[in-house]
């Protein structure tokens, strides 16, 4: 697992415990294309829904076809763990 990847497994960590602040903390000193999606997902946590969809287009997501909280959190974890080679 690379330490990009790392940082993000720790920000998602923080994510699932309902700690946003944080995993924004985190997730905003990396500028892939993951932790977009990731610091998009983290403004829908907080409520900011107009900057969650900035961030899902600077991850070349669709932020309308998202699913819940818990559904992208999840879809989150399975790409993760596909870029690192491991199972989510």
């Amino acid at each position: 697992m690379t330490a990009s990847h790392t940082l993000l497994a720790q920000a998602l960590d923080h994510l699932r415990a309902g700690r946003w602040t944080e995993g924004h903390n985190l997730v905003q000193t990396d500028t892939s294309a993951l932790a977009a999606w990731l610091h998009g997902i983290v403004h829908i946590q907080e409520g900011d829904l107009a900057n969650a969809g900035y961030w899902y287009r600077q991850a070349q997501r669709n932020f309308r076809s998202r699913g819940s909280l818990a559904e992208e959190l999840d879809r989150f974890a399975a790409e993760l763990g596909r870029c690192s080679g491991i199972d989510s």
